[in-house]
């Protein structure tokens, strides 16, 4: 029996010691942007997994002070500051350093342990000299997305900006292990503790989450691993101003901005599980848009629209295909988080774990829209071979988006599109005036198409019978499909058109 105890015991200090092991390392998905294509503009999502020791991680909580000049930036601060201190709880239960860097607070904390000890530490040479703020740079990345130059308060009526804070926000605690500094220090303490990784989180990312000297662009420039913790960060942006989208819009393309340029992203919900974290005013539904054809410039196009129409409305992800010979879509796994997906594809031979992403999003009956190509998106040209490891969809026209693609008219014309008569009052035609217009593109041949859906525009041209450009279907489940094979160039010129779209993701959204 003893023995048996003994054993029970070694065993359990050995698991122990490895959950221990375990929870000393964070394990992290990174999340960067990589250009498709030498100067291309367009940039794919792409995850690469790290293991960071989380005795050489630092967590750098930036200016979550107790109140802000700008109302709506406290009350967001407010909402962040729960769940990133269980994020910074988290990290220290594993062997990280937490340091607070709450700018111009110093005062209040210049008696506190954890004050003292950033200031200790011994300054160290730096690969490039540290300042107190590193503006942008356009040798390294491009301008900022947004315009803040009035300060980026999204108040309703316009306040002068002016010290509001005196110390950090009382919900995320300071324990003693913990250091406070709004300066180099920070740095060279790092330095003293080994520190080879570092989480920044805090506010803001167009500002000092980005220039100031514990930050991304200056801890990147020292060769230190640096990640922004996405969701538990904020910007100073008003929507009233370029380019003029949600305020929640402009903080992601300040997100895609620091993952083009400068470092990697990871969530909280790496860390400590669940969701990521979201602001309770954030109700945009999640669109994923693909563009994977080489002939429409829908890489163009598409982004271009989405600025324009959909920016105070959606959350707009993209994925951008390559060669067709490539068989693989990089960034295609955000689909999986996608409320709605768009799709611009031309007979895309993919892998078959990527194939079945699409038929997943199908089968959970969210809302899908197909635009131009979109209808022999998945379809094999005609005798190709498909590699072993690679799958097509052949029957995705017909079984998903109610229609029969079968090859296009020759260009002989303009064609002419003319609303269906029962559909004149379709909420999805409001506002595409006039109702009769001619565009560019070739005419889809599509018919037959099923009997559940519901017809809009329909296209023509000389000496040819009509065909279906626009119509919307309601799957099982209740999934919303909306097809149009229009999608030329040409017709993201035409209000038309651009109101079609705009309307037809509106309704698939269920707005």
């Amino acid at each position: 029996m003893l023995r048996l105890i003994l054993i029970l015991l070694s065993l359990f200090s050995f698991l122990s010691q490895a959950g221990a092991e375990e929870s000393a390392s964070f394990k992290l998905p990174l999340r960067s942007r990589v250009e498709l294509g030498k100067e291309t503009g367009h940039f794919n999502v792409q995850w690469k997994s790290a293991e960071w020791d989380a005795r050489k991680t630092a967590v750098v909580v930036c200016d979550m002070w107790d109140k802000h000049w700008c109302e709506p930036s406290t009350a967001r601060v407010g909402e962040l500051a729960a769940r990133m201190n269980e994020l910074v709880c988290e990290a220290r239960r594993r062997g990280a350093l937490v340091i607070h860097c709450p700018s111009d607070t110093m005062e209040y904390y210049k008696d506190w342990p954890q004050y003292k000890l950033a200031a200790a530490a011994p300054v160290v040479e730096t690969k490039t000299p540290l300042q107190r703020w590193r503006k942008l740079d356009l040798a390294l990345e491009s301008a900022l997305p947004i315009d803040d130059a009035d300060g980026g308060c999204d108040c309703a009526t316009p306040i002068k900006s002016y010290k509001a804070w005196s110390h950090q926000i009382d919900a995320i605690k300071i324990e003693a292990a913990d250091a406070i500094t709004d300066s180099s220090q920070a740095y060279f303490l790092m330095r003293q503790r080994g520190i080879e990784n570092v989480l920044v989180m805090g506010v803001h990312l167009n500002m000092c989450v980005l220039g100031r000297p514990f930050s991304i662009r200056q801890l990147v420039s020292q060769g230190l691993n640096v990640a922004l913790v996405r969701d538990m960060t904020d910007t100073m942006y008003d929507p009233t101003k370029r380019p003029y989208v949600s305020h929640f819009t402009g903080n992601d393309l300040m997100l895609e901005h620091v993952e083009k340029f400068w470092c990697p992203s990871v969530s909280s919900a790496d860390i400590l599980g669940g969701k990521e974290f979201r602001f309770s005013g954030d109700v945009r539904p999640r669109l994923v848009i693909v563009s994977a054809e080489d002939e429409y410039k829908t890489a163009e196009t598409l982004p271009a629209f989405a600025l324009s129409q959909l920016g105070k409305d959606f959350s707009v992800g993209y994925v951008f295909g390559g060669p067709r010979t490539e068989h693989s879509l990089q960034g295609i796994e955000q689909i999986k988080d996608a409320d709605i997906l768009l799709i611009a594809m031309r007979r895309r031979i993919l892998l078959k774990a990527q194939v079945e992403i699409f038929k997943a999003h199908v089968a959970a009956g969210k809302a899908l829209i197909s635009i131009r190509t979109g209808v022999h998106a998945l379809a094999p040209m005609a005798r190709e071979t498909i590699p072993p490891d690679c799958a097509s969809w052949d029957d995705f026209d017909k079984t998903v988006l109610g229609c029969n693609y079968n090859n296009h008219y020759a260009a002989k014309s303009q064609n002419m599109i003319t609303p269906v008569p029962a559909a004149k009052d379709n909420p999805i035609l409001k506002g595409v005036e006039p109702l009769e217009f001619a565009t560019s593109g070739t005419l889809y041949k599509v018919a037959p198409l099923d009997p559940k859906a519901t017809l809009l525009l329909m296209g023509t041209i000389k000496d040819a019978p009509g065909e279906f450009v626009a119509w919307t279907l309601v799957r099982e489940k209740g999934q919303r499909v909306f097809v149009t094979t229009l999608g030329h160039p040409d017709d993201f010129k035409l209000p038309q058109f651009v109101r079609l779209l705009k309307n037809g993701l509106d309704w698939a959204a269920g707005k």
